[in-house]
């Protein structure tokens, strides 16, 4: 009886040894096949174009959100502003777009992105005030791992993916700015303007939000924008349009002369905004598909609270406010998509169109002394406003179960860290009182260059004497101003 027990334990023994050496071998065998396909499938590159820190997958996806995000500046704003202007002025809108969007990408490889996101130059007791000002061109880093340093933050992406992705960011903020000018601003003054505001004001915002700055290093959080670059903007653009002073007082009234070049324009910024919030983990993660949803979900709240609210008071809705209440909420939701639920992306939608709303049809065109500062396209409302509460807001609903998909730790005080609302608010202020004084001050010193407004006979002509031609054949579209008919710069009493 022993003897047959002890060889029945000897065979189970057999059995297992058996089975644990067929297991090791068909790892090692399933190792070498996978490890046999990547190579054949990448046999046509050196070894050193796909080292062991690149994620592939996410590397494609960062270049496709920034090539998204692109497309919302050109031809998106381009075309969006364009649209929105008079046809007169219709090529000065989007060469101001369209400048901008070329100076900051040289800026931005020059100096820009380090300054935005390298190692400090200035940091006061470990807090970061402002990144390196060198250039990223050589060989060593364009194909070196991105490393945010300050931040701690080492995606499995190349430094080039990710230089290019912050570009575009870069990019579009001094473009939003554009929708306060229309249809006055010299362009010689917007030349200087951009490059000088890019480099003295977005960066250095950038880096205390994102780099690893001191505003982050407080625990404030921005996801995707909504201080860097709205808040930031917005409130430059108030500025601007009260130094630059007020359009013609006969072309006050936005006028746009192709609503269809708008819808275009907005379908290409909804949509580019999934690069725009989906981009922002750096890589293909969880995160990543929350935070474009929650960017759809806002932006239709927003819409519709726009639309209801426009059919409640005036009894007809325009296509021009709905556009206008969906970019309200893309704007509120950029601070939060990738911290909130859900439902706090609906409520932040809706609060996000209707406040714009009623800063637009209540506040900024009524009210002292925002009345008097010729705002042409609303950008404080469409922009500030939400901007600023989509911020504030992110810190009563981030939730710490969708913010532990990219920042462990991270909760609203809706969670129980009221904290978190008091640094969003302290945050705030500190972005509209640094851009509104830079921007004062950046200015004041262009005047001393050259005139901030167009003379009064440019405007009257617009587009044929800013750049020397037209968006459309003015023998089939004569301009009228006032009582003078201007045809091919001509003008006929």
């Amino acid at each position: 009886m022993q003897a047959s027990v002890i060889g029945y334990i000897n065979r189970m023994k057999w059995v297992i040894n058996m089975v644990y050496i067929l297991s090791v071998v068909y790892i090692v065998v399933s190792s070498v096949l996978i490890v046999k396909a990547q190579s054949q499938q990448l046999s046509g590159y050196p070894s050193s174009s796909v080292p062991n820190w690149l994620d592939t997958g996410s590397n494609a996806w960062v270049l496709t959100a920034a090539t998204l995000v692109g497309l919302m500046s050109v031809p998106g704003l381009m075309l969006f502003y364009g649209g929105l202007t008079k046809r007169k002025y219709a090529i000065n809108t989007m060469m101001m777009v369209l400048y901008a969007f070329s100076i900051v990408l040289v800026l931005w490889v020059l100096f820009e992105y380090e300054e935005s996101f390298g190692s400090p130059l200035l940091a006061i007791k470990g807090f970061g005030v402002l990144g390196k000002p060198i250039p990223i061109l050589s060989s060593g880093l364009l194909g070196s791992q991105a490393v945010i340093p300050l931040a701690q933050q080492a995606p499995n992406i190349t430094l080039s993916t990710l230089a290019y992705f912050q570009f575009v960011f870069a990019a579009i903020t001094p473009a939003l700015i554009v929708g306060a000018l229309i249809e006055r601003m010299n362009f010689k003054a917007w030349m200087l303007f951009v490059p000088l505001w890019s480099a003295l004001v977005y960066g250095p915002v950038a880096y205390w939000l994102w780099g690893g700055g001191w505003l982050m290093r407080l625990g404030a959080v921005d996801f995707s924008g909504g201080y860097v670059i709205h808040l930031d903007a917005g409130v430059a653009a108030v500025i601007a349009a009260m130094l630059v002073g007020p359009r013609l007082n006969e072309e006050r009234k936005l006028a746009p002369h192709n609503l269809t070049q708008v819808a275009a324009g907005l379908g290409l910024l909804w949509l580019g905004w999934n690069g725009f919030n989906g981009g922002d983990p750096y890589g293909v993660t969880i995160d990543a598909s929350i935070a474009v949803l929650n960017t759809n979900l806002a932006a239709a709240m927003a819409l519709l609270a726009w639309v209801i609210l426009d059919e409640a008071v005036y009894g007809k809705v325009s296509l021009t406010g709905a556009a206008s209440g969906a970019v309200a909420g893309l704007v509120g939701i950029t601070p939060a998509a990738g911290y909130v639920n859900g439902l706090g992306a609906l409520v932040i939608g809706v609060v996000s169109g209707a406040a714009a709303w009623a800063s637009l049809n209540l506040i900024q065109y009524r009210i002292m002394p925002l009345r008097n500062i010729d705002d042409a396209t609303g950008v404080f409302s469409t922009h500030t406003v939400p901007g600023f509460l989509g911020g504030v807001l992110t810190g009563v609903f981030a939730d710490p179960r969708i913010a532990d998909f990219i920042d462990p730790g991270l909760a609203g005080a809706l969670y129980g860290n009221v904290y978190q609302l008091l640094i969003q608010v302290i945050a705030a202020m500190v972005v509209i009182a640094y851009s509104g004084l830079m921007t004062f001050a950046i200015l004041k010193l262009v005047s001393k260059v050259t005139p901030l407004r167009a003379s009064e006979w440019v405007l009257r002509v617009g587009d044929r004497e800013m750049h020397g031609e037209v968006a459309y054949d003015e023998y089939a579209f004569p301009i009228q101003v006032g009582d003078v008919e201007v045809i091919n710069g001509r003008s006929r009493e």
